[in-house]
């Protein structure tokens, strides 16, 4: 196959896309965060400091979403800088890459949408009681 302009540029609108969506999902983290510490000076309740702790693995897991993101965008520009320089090869290979690793920020997207379903139901069933 061979690998155009186009073929890279398809993805900047994808991951700029996947990348607000990270970023949102940092920004309600990070609102929760400071009511929960708000909260947690006030009462000083156990079951906040538990909240926090699976709020700081979801944090570090969009972190890395993101980080992930950043560098299949970077992958993608480099992509394309190869094949305008005509360097065939090496921009099959670095096209790749940045799939691939696009693909492992959308895994670790799931794994993070997964534990945040998980919290929320644990919400629901203790307001069910």
């Amino acid at each position: 196959m061979v690998l155009s302009l186009s073929i890279p540029a398809l993805l900047f609108p994808a991951i700029s896309l996947t990348m607000l969506a990270y970023n949102a999902r940092y920004l309600a983290i990070a609102a929760l965060i400071r009511q929960l510490h708000q909260k947690y000076q006030e009462t000083e309740s156990k079951s906040i400091g538990l909240q926090v702790q699976q709020l700081r693995k979801r944090l570090s897991i969009i972190k890395n979403m993101q980080a992930t993101a950043i560098f299949s965008f970077l992958l993608a520009v480099i992509t394309m800088f190869l094949i305008y320089v005509e360097l065939g090869f090496w921009a099959n290979l670095v096209f790749v890459v940045s799939l691939l690793v696009l693909m492992v920020s959308l895994v670790l997207s799931f794994i993070e949408v997964q534990l945040s379903t998980k919290a929320l139901s644990i919400q629901l069933k203790h307001i069910e009681k």
